[in-house]
Order: structure tokens, then sequence, then C-alpha cells
């Protein structure tokens, strides 16, 4: 399938500049008219996916309930998932550079059809664990945000993860070198490229369906988080899963510039700390939910009874020559194709000090 085509540009009857400036006057004129009628200013936010702890038990929470708190009442939000905003994914960053939305959490992995830049993090076999993770989020943060701030006048205030994804197959395998051949459901372009690299066939199905097509055999192992897996009743047509992460879903969380700066810096200030109070929140409980659900997909007593799976667990190095062939042969330079030599310059600058891998040539 063709890539989406790079957002263009809006036609605009002024500068865009311009246009920038006047909007962000407007915001300003608005967020002090408010303040002087001591009326709360009213932030509107596209959150992450529906039903998933990171939307339901942090992020809906923090502005709802936090942020009124943090602010003293000048703020209150309203906050929806992505999924149910009716705006679809593929399109929040345009929509944010336009200031049709102000505030939203962004998938990488989806955002990436059009800027293969933003894809880094979510490569296959980059992360190790959460704290190799961790390291690179921190290293790959400034790029992040001039990235956002030149192509979609957007401010970075925050990154989230979800927890990591793992394979679970209907039938043993050993590891990566044993998947020739099957059909595996994928979520993202870099899963399809490592499942194309070892001979599997990528299949592209939505969460919602992963149950029903691996039972009626339309694909014989899924990509997905552990914990999501165990939530959907996976582990009742799988026989195996793999404790080998493949990544992890990251998503950004921005702001529209201009709505951002419309707001008093004092607000700023509380809600950029109470933002990065949420990220922090947000990866500790998804370290959580990674050992929770291969203790549950595997039935371990640390499980309450009623989630208790009974998936053999898989395990192989999260280290060795083959995966690393993967990411050096088939996963990086697929990704470099996509990019090109702003992503090669990324990476040495980086990844490749860490890694040991240097971009094409680099």
């Amino acid at each position: 399938m063709p890539a989406p085509p790079k957002p263009d540009r809006p036609t605009l009857s002024l500068p865009t500049g311009a246009l920038a400036l006047l909007g962000g006057l407007v915001l300003l004129l608005a967020a002090g008219a408010a303040m002087a009628q001591n009326a709360p200013l009213r932030l509107r936010v596209i959150g992450g996916l529906a039903g998933v702890a990171q939307y339901d038990q942090f992020e809906a929470p923090f502005w709802l309930t936090r942020v009124p708190q943090l602010t003293a009442g000048v703020v209150r939000a309203d906050i929806a998932p992505f999924d149910r905003s009716g705006i679809r994914g593929q399109e929040l960053l345009r929509l944010l550079r336009l200031g049709v939305v102000s505030y939203a959490n962004v998938s990488l992995a989806v955002a990436a059809a059009d800027e293969p830049e933003l894809d880094a993090l979510t490569l296959p076999l980059v992360n190790r664990d959460q704290a190799d993770l961790r390291r690179h989020a921190a290293m790959l943060r400034p790029s992040l945000a001039r990235l956002l701030a030149e192509r979609y006048d957007a401010e970075l205030l925050g990154i989230y993860i979800y927890p990591a994804q793992v394979l679970l197959c209907r039938g043993s395998f050993g590891g990566l070198e044993d998947l020739r051949g099957r059909r595996i459901r994928a979520s993202s372009v870099g899963q399809a490229d490592l499942l194309a690299g070892v001979g599997a066939i990528p299949v592209v199905t939505p969460f919602a369906e992963v149950v029903a097509a691996m039972r009626d055999g339309v694909v014989d192992c899924a990509i997905t988080g552990a914990m999501s897996a165990v939530d959907v009743g996976l582990p009742a047509v799988a026989t195996h899963i793999s404790s080998l992460p493949i990544n992890w879903g990251v998503s950004v969380f921005v702001a529209n510039r201009g709505a951002w700066q419309a707001l008093p810096e004092t607000i700023r200030a509380r809600l950029q700390g109470g933002i990065t109070g949420l990220e922090e929140d947000i990866w500790r409980s998804a370290a959580v939910a990674d050992a929770d659900g291969i203790a549950c997909a595997t039935g371990q007593p640390a499980c309450p009874p009623a989630r208790r799976g009974r998936l053999r667990l898989v395990t192989e190095p999260s280290i060795q020559a083959f995966q690393r062939r993967l990411l050096q042969d088939v996963l990086l330079p697929g990704w470099l194709r996509r990019c090109g030599s702003a992503c090669a310059a990324i990476w040495d600058a980086t990844m490749a000090p860490r890694l040991g891998i240097k971009a094409e040539g680099g």
C-alpha cells in the first residue's frame, strides 16, 4: 500500500506567520477576557486510545480533575480519546498546525506515515527494555521537539508510552527465527518490516478483531501488549507468548504553539509540571503492565484467578546475533529508505554510538 502523501501546506490569503500572529492575539485576548471575568479557561484535549489504562486511569483523570487543582480552578479541560473524537489519528498534526486542534496525544507510529523521522523510537528491536527506551527517548527528545515546532508549529509537552509489544501465537515457536511462513498481525510499518525480514507474512488487523482472526485462522500470531491480549481474551485462542519486547507504542503530547503561548506564563508552568508528572506515571504504569501481562497470560499465581491464561512462555535472549542482523540489515535500511538523509544524521548523532550500528553510508 503506498504511503500517504505528505501533508499539504494550507493555502492562505495571508502569510502563515501573519495568520499565526493573528490567531495568537485572538487567543491572548480570549484568555485575558476569561480571567478578567473570573471565568475558567476551557481547554479541549484529544487524548490517547479509549478503553486502555493510559487514557482511563491517567489522562482523563489528569485533565478532568488534576488540572483544575493545579491551576486553582483557573483552567478546566474537556478530553476525548482520539478514536472516539471523530478525528483520524493521521490528521492530528495537520489539524494542530492549523489551530483546529489545540492539544493532542499523537501516536508516533501513526504520524510516521507522513513523517518517517518520528519513527526512530518505535523501530523494532532497538530497545531491549524500558530502561533503553527511556535513554533513547531522552536522546531523541530535542530532535522530536524541533521537528514538531518547525513543521507543525507544535510545542512538545510530553512523551507517553504503551506497554511493550510482544508476540503471541497459536502453535509453538522458539523465537523470531521460527516465524517463516506464518501470517502475523502487525500494527506498524516497522513491525511489518520485521516480519517480512524473518519470512513471515504481515497482516493488518484491527485490534478489536485479533481474537476472531486468530480463532478463525486468518492469522497464526499477533503482536500486541501482553495485558491488552489478556483483556480481550487472546490467551483463549493462542498457545504461546514471547517475553521479547518487539517495540513499544510511543506517543507525544503536543500543543498548538499559539494556544499554548496564549496561556499565562504561571499557568503554562503549572500545566507543564503536571504533564511531566503524568508522563512519569504513564511510564511506570506501562512497566507494571508488562510484568502483569506476562504473569496473567501464563497463569502465574500473582495474577487474579479469573484473569489467568495458560500460555507457554517463550524466552529468547533480548540481544543476539540474529536480532542484531535484522536491525542492521532490514529494519534500519527500511526506515532510511522511507526517511532519507535527515534520519541518517539523527541516527548517527544519537543512536549509533549506543547501538554500534551506523546508518547507511554513515
